[in-house]
């Protein structure tokens, strides 16, 4: 599920689930925790460009898994992910995000989880989870922190989808690209930044990290209880009955 290139000193890590629209289930996430985990180990690997397998992405939580979990089994797997999604924050070297087609939910969250985000500008922007029924668990901070809480809060709302060509005006895409070059160009981005002493590229990321990554672990924590409380709900459960696997 996870497919790992070395290109010189580039990783490039692909979620590579397309069946499931690259879904972020629980054996997915550990799988591509060890990859960046093996890319920050490699001495030889100066950056890391994470993307998926077309036509997008991620699609975000694999709803079909979470339907049959219990709400604490859900929110012990959304909480693994919370900790991987900020692990990008603390790692020393750059993970760059290359988006073709979608970025839903945890997907999107994913995305803007990592130092730079590329996106073609046809790929399509959407948090899904209220009008689901419930706050996205995890990675919120985020977005805080490249959008600001007032577009935050509105995109978290989820009324409407957006492209990267708005993604990348409110701040939430670093650089656009016509469709089909988000790879091309995030790794171009990548070889930039291996160029860079690898000393550099790592205080440059500690320097910033209280400012990006703010009260992010607490902040998740919080989202995770309201996720829990929302999926009591009767809209939540509707949405996962329609995911259930009927026996």
């Amino acid at each position: 599920m996870i497919q790992s290139d070395i290109k010189g000193a580039v990783a490039v890590v692909t979620i590579n689930r397309p069946e499931r629209r690259n879904a972020l289930g629980s054996q997915l996430m550990h799988d591509l925790g060890a990859a960046l985990a093996d890319a920050e180990r490699n001495d030889a690997i100066s950056a890391v460009v994470l993307t998926g397998a077309p036509p997008a992405f991620c699609a975000g939580s694999d709803l079909k898994e979470l339907a049959g979990l219990s709400i604490a089994e859900m929110c012990k797997h959304e909480s693994d992910t919370a900790a991987f999604a900020r692990a990008i924050g603390y790692r020393a070297k750059p993970v760059i995000a290359a988006v073709e087609g979608y970025a839903l939910g945890g997907g999107f969250i994913l995305a803007a989880s990592c130092d730079i985000v590329v996106s073609a500008s046809n790929a399509r922007w959407h948090l899904p989870e209220a009008p689901n029924g419930w706050l996205p668990p995890w990675g919120l901070t985020a977005l805080l922190m490249r959008v600001g809480p007032v577009r935050a809060r509105r995109l978290t709302w989820g009324a409407a989808p957006i492209d990267a060509v708005e993604a990348a005006r409110i701040g939430l895409v670093d650089d656009v690209t016509e469709p089909g070059a988000a790879l091309g160009h995030a790794v171009d981005v990548a070889n930039g930044l291996a160029a860079v002493p690898r000393e550099a590229i790592a205080s440059t990321k500690r320097f910033f990290e209280p400012f990006v990554m703010a009260d992010a672990e607490r902040l998740d924590e919080v989202a995770t209880r309201e996720f829990a409380l929302n999926c009591e709900t009767p809209s939540s459960r509707q949405t996962f009955e329609r995911f259930t696997v009927k026996s």
